[in-house]
């Protein structure tokens, strides 16, 4: 059920009360006896994890040419790589 926000007209109190999207909108403040306007509130409500920014979506290319690592990419991209260590090339076992 959605929180709406009154306010008082005639004693200035502001507050919530939970309705459904049927319900009347109230007309009285039940302390004082004013009228009561229904105010518009921000949403509540909040968009987390990936995909949500621009960022996060796959970039489009012009076709033969690879589209440059965002900073962001350069960062997963070598958490998911081992480190670069030289390596010697193996020698073969000694015969006896």
């Amino acid at each position: 059920m959605p929180l709406y926000e009154y306010k008082c007209e005639r004693c200035g109190t502001v507050f919530e009360v939970l309705q459904r999207f049927s319900d009347e909108p109230l007309k009285v403040h039940e302390d004082c006896g004013g009228a009561l306007e229904r105010l518009v509130s921000p949403s509540t409500f909040q968009f987390k994890g990936t995909g949500w920014y621009a960022t996060d979506y796959a970039r489009k290319s012009e076709p033969g040419k690879e589209a440059p690592p965002s900073s962001t990419d350069k960062g997963a991209a070598d958490a998911k790589q081992p480190p670069k260590t030289e390596s010697k090339p193996a020698s073969p076992p000694a015969a006896k």
